[in-house]
């Protein structure tokens, strides 16, 4: 091999050389050499990290996150089969609609997304669905109805977690909302405990600065999201036991229909909300949004522009700056694109929402009712198969491919 005119600083004593052949060595055009003892040491070095790498990679790769189309290969007709079914299950229940997303996103507050709001209380553990703050909960019986087709379609792939998320999420665009493009992969919890809901919820009392400092250092929300979520009372119904206090006893006024309400609440809706919501009445329902009360839309915001927001969470937005500039902008916006921002921040939002404390592969299991954990010994079979095959589909065929080439180079060296 030809020598370049450049003198080597290369230190082998095997390859100390100036501007001549050595034989065993192999030189660079800049000078350097090196024998083919340091060169197969050297790219047995290579190789290893190479290895190191990719197992790396796959590592993480197996600790999968939630991520679009994550049941591509397992169940490809699953997100079909939610739409499907919430389609029937809302032609023939409409008011479904708005509880089923309160069902998803007081999942989602208390532990995580986990499906731990779908639990059913033991002899030994009060669950969280029988918390005070939760006894008006419903739609627990939708998402029964949705997983037992999804199980007819591909048994023991679906987790109720995930259920419970697509079923919300359609809740949204058969209510003439944005369609949203939801992750999944979540996997089922094994714990619903009824004093974690007090825990995860605002004190009473608590103002909006409170809230927004809850979303904020509990769930990594910010204030934005804070008045996007609100956004969801623009379907859906509150019982008169939530709307009851603004109306009588405002402040330990009485109880008699002449109390002082809110003052905060416009006084024509005020009136309007007294001839529904009798004193010492806790169960008629009220909508949330009376203008459109069965259409996703911004219109919600207007009506708490207008003090006419029925909750008294909805009429604390107008105390932020942050969430009372959203509220405005909403308000005001016109059509025909008067929904546009606000289907955009929703989504952006939910998506946020829908990842807290979410589980993934073996950090949860697949129940197969949505209203106990699994049994010991459960999780095997059709489960297992799922997870497998789940798993495969998660890691990069490309990594997989690397990771056998460098085993190979390096029992080549």
């Amino acid at each position: 091999m030809q020598m370049s005119t450049t003198t080597t600083h290369h230190r082998s004593s095997a390859c100390i050389v100036i501007n001549s052949t050595v034989p065993g060595c192999i030189c660079n055009i800049q000078g350097w050499c090196w024998s083919s003892e340091q060169r197969s040491d050297m790219a047995s070095s290579a190789v290893l990290v190479l290895v190191l790498c990719v197992i790396l990679m796959l590592q993480q790769a197996a600790e999968a996150h939630l991520q679009v189309g994550a049941y591509n290969t397992t169940c490809p007709q699953a997100e079909e089969v939610v739409f499907q079914e919430m389609t029937a299950i809302l032609g023939k229940s409409p008011d479904l609609a708005g509880p089923v997303l309160r069902l998803f996103s007081v999942d989602c507050f208390v532990g995580g997304c986990e499906a731990s709001i779908l639990l059913d209380s033991t002899a030994g553990n009060t669950a969280e669905k029988d918390a005070p703050l939760n006894r008006g909960v419903r739609g627990y019986e939708v998402v029964d109805a949705v997983k037992a087709k999804l199980d007819a379609a591909c048994p023991g792939v679906v987790s109720c977690a995930d259920t419970l998320a697509l079923a919300a999420r359609d809740t949204i665009r058969l209510s003439k909302g944005p369609f949203i493009p939801l992750q999944t992969g979540r996997r089922d919890g094994n714990r619903s405990v009824a004093a974690d809901v007090a825990l995860s919820s605002p004190a009473p009392g608590a103002n909006i600065t409170d809230i927004i400092d809850l979303f904020a250092t509990k769930f990594n929300l910010t204030a934005k999201d804070v008045a996007v979520l609100s956004g969801a009372h623009t379907i859906g119904k509150a019982r008169c036991s939530t709307v009851s206090p603004r109306l009588y006893n405002f402040g330990g006024g009485g109880q008699n229909g002449n109390a002082s309400s809110d003052p905060s609440l416009d006084a024509n809706y005020t009136a309007t909300l007294r001839g529904v919501c009798k004193p010492g009445d806790n169960a008629t329902l009220v909508d949330l949004d009376p203008v459109t009360p069965a259409v996703f839309d911004a219109g919600y915001y207007a009506l708490v522009a207008g003090n006419r927001g029925l909750l008294s969470t909805d009429a604390a937005l107008l105390l932020d700056p942050a969430t009372g500039a959203y509220v405005a902008r909403q308000a005001n916006a016109t059509a025909p694109n008067d929904n546009d921002e606000f289907f955009a921040d929703f989504a952006d939002s939910f998506i946020a929402m829908s990842r807290l404390g979410a589980l993934t592969h073996h950090k949860g299991e697949i129940r197969a009712v949505c209203s106990k954990v699994n049994p010991p010994g459960a999780n095997d079979d059709a489960a297992a198969n799922a997870n497998a095959a789940a798993s495969y589909h998660h890691q990069p065929l490309g990594l997989g491919l690397l990771l056998a080439g460098a085993l190979i180079a390096l029992q080549a060296l």
